[in-house]
């Protein structure tokens, strides 16, 4: 009887500690959600000429990190800081961009088809996950999606370089216990996309694991809403893709 009481009350622990837990995590969802966030129409153009030479068109596709939602100028979003990059190697960097704020991996076939209106990019830049990881896409999804966009660009001509989801856990955005396990679904969410583009022919570049521990660190790294990369954030991205976008413009012959 001592052992099925002492059973039962911890069973009845157990259960109201996982109540409480799920009331703070709703709690949280809730207070995420009402947090106010950069409106989409505050991203700066994601388009401009830089530098002169060979020509090189480099385009970005994917969520509002892409776009550079967080800074105000092209130079400063991520797309910008690498056509400067590009620019300085002795070329002329066409930089353009498909990239819509909240889009996630379903979304990136219709971008793929607004660039190739204009033809066959010679490098793209994929910055997608985010969304997918607070939403918890199911990972086959992430996968099929992605490798589809890979695959259709790099059929055409492309290079293609993919960073895969940051690290969700640097968001302030996110309170406690919420953050860790938004940082958990990025991790998954950036795992099958590593397979995904690796696997249909990108570049892969891991954002989490190259920049997450200054994002955590540093607060200045995040813009005014504590969810979307400042100018310095950005800065560190595009100094972590650069080595491999740099590489497939090498490949380009125009």
């Amino acid at each position: 009887m001592r052992f099925g009481a002492l059973a039962a009350g911890a069973a009845t622990a157990a259960a109201t500690a996982a109540g409480a837990a799920v009331s703070v995590l709703a709690v949280e969802g809730l207070l995420a959600r009402r947090r106010r966030y950069l409106s989409a129409d505050l991203a700066p153009p994601g388009s401009g000429v830089f530098g002169s030479g060979r020509p090189l068109r480099l385009v970005l596709l994917g969520d509002s990190t892409a776009a550079g939602l967080g800074v105000a100028v092209t130079g400063e979003t991520v797309g910008g800081r690498l056509a400067e990059l590009l620019a300085s190697t002795g070329r002329r960097v066409h930089l353009s961009s498909a990239a819509v704020a909240g889009s996630r991996t379903i979304d990136l076939d219709a971008q793929v088809a607004r660039v190739q209106v204009h033809g066959v990019p010679d490098v793209a830049v994929i910055l997608v996950g985010g969304e997918d990881a607070i939403a918890f896409t199911p990972l086959d999804v992430v996968e099929a999606e992605l490798t589809a966009t890979v695959r259709r660009l790099v059929t055409a001509g492309s290079s293609v370089v993919v960073g895969t989801c940051p690290d969700l856990g640097a968001a302030r955005n996110f309170g406690q216990p919420l953050r860790e396990i938004m940082a958990w679904s990025g991790r998954r969410v950036a795992a099958a996309s590593a397979r995904a583009a690796s696997g249909a022919g990108a570049g892969v570049v891991d954002l989490a694991g190259r920049t997450g521990g200054v994002f955590r660190a540093d607060p200045g790294t995040l813009s005014a809403d504590g969810y979307h990369p400042s100018a310095d954030g950005y800065q560190l991205w595009a100094l972590a893709l650069y080595p491999l976008v740099y590489e497939a413009s090498r490949t380009v012959r125009t």
